[in-house]
């Protein structure tokens, strides 16, 4: 016999209320990650370009998983995104999908799939951004990076924390670029729907970040390349003007510095193929491809990197 739950806000209850009816025809795991796919293609859809692969396969993924649910039932899934999002609104200080990950005990699907209370994140989120300022000072905008987000709570704190103690003239998704990565698909795309509810700019790689950490065009992470072990999902407003006049510049900086760095020989193609040192940027301009993926600012699990 199941033990009843005791949930520490109304906004819980009522989702717990509208999930529960679904798991009586299908498996509550697989409820869960369908209603997370599936909430973050719709959200993604609206700013992914329509004309490429990603968002054909995205979108045949999303008419996949409503096959599965009847018409009223494809209701509560809409009904769903509309709690949470309302809970996020009514109170930001909280990681809503991991606590409702752990509080429907659906951490017996994933083993050993634990989410830090969001208090701890909170006061680690505190410790970490203490100087946060002086990064946005120094170029008008701060980058933070979480390779292990599971559900992006340390993330959400780090949000709050930019809200709670503003600097700068810009609002608050104009100066602060989140990049989250996770090796859990499901866990990912939770990381990715409460900061994009919440209003934050960036993107959250589905993939392995030891093996295959998120990269950007010359070390820039306005410019993130994604490998073929990755999957990337932008956040709405990382499609908000002020980030895509940086990307320009960045990329111009970028196309700048790469023919600035190519060198002039005076001897025939074939000798200069054999000798001459071919380095990145100049791959880049000879070739069309983006040079060997850059790093970024990688760190430890459960602590935040600045860059």
């Amino acid at each position: 016999m199941a033990h009843a739950v005791r949930f520490r806000r109304e906004s819980q209850a009522v989702f717990s209320k509208a999930f529960s009816p679904l798991g009586e025809r299908h498996q509550r795991w697989q409820v869960w990650a369908d209603f997370v796919v599936a909430s973050s293609i719709s959200l993604a859809s609206m700013f992914d370009p329509r004309d490429t692969e990603k968002y054909k396969a995205r979108e045949a993924e999303f008419m996949s998983i409503m096959k599965r649910y009847d018409e009223a039932e494809r209701r509560v899934f809409s009904e769903l995104l509309q709690i949470m999002l309302q809970a996020l609104e009514d109170e930001p200080e909280q990681d809503f999908l991991g606590e409702m990950f752990m509080m429907l005990e659906l951490s017996n699907h994933w083993k050993g799939q634990f989410f830090t209370p969001y208090s701890v994140c909170r006061m680690m989120a505190e410790i970490t951004m203490q100087d946060v300022a002086a990064h946005i000072e120094r170029k008008g905008w701060v980058g933070i990076c979480d390779p292990a987000c599971g559900a992006g709570a340390l993330l959400v704190a780090a949000r709050n924390y930019m809200q709670a103690n503003p600097c700068g003239h810009l609002l608050g998704h104009q100066q602060t670029l989140f990049v989250a990565q996770d090796v859990d698909r499901v866990a990912a795309l939770m990381c990715y729907l409460q900061l994009s509810l919440l209003g934050c700019a960036g993107y959250v790689v589905v993939g392995n970040s030891i093996t295959h950490p998120c990269v950007g065009l010359g070390s820039n992470a306005l410019l993130p390349i994604e490998t073929e072990e990755q999957d990337i999902w932008c956040m709405p407003l990382f499609h908000d003007q002020v980030w895509v006049w940086r990307q320009t510049f960045a990329r111009l900086e970028y196309m700048t510095a790469a023919a600035n760095a190519a060198p002039i020989f005076d001897t025939p193609p074939a000798i200069e193929a054999e000798e001459a040192p071919k380095d990145a940027p100049r791959e880049a301009l000879e070739t069309g491809s983006p040079p060997a993926p850059v790093e970024l600012a990688t760190t430890a699990t459960g602590q935040l990197t600045f860059f």
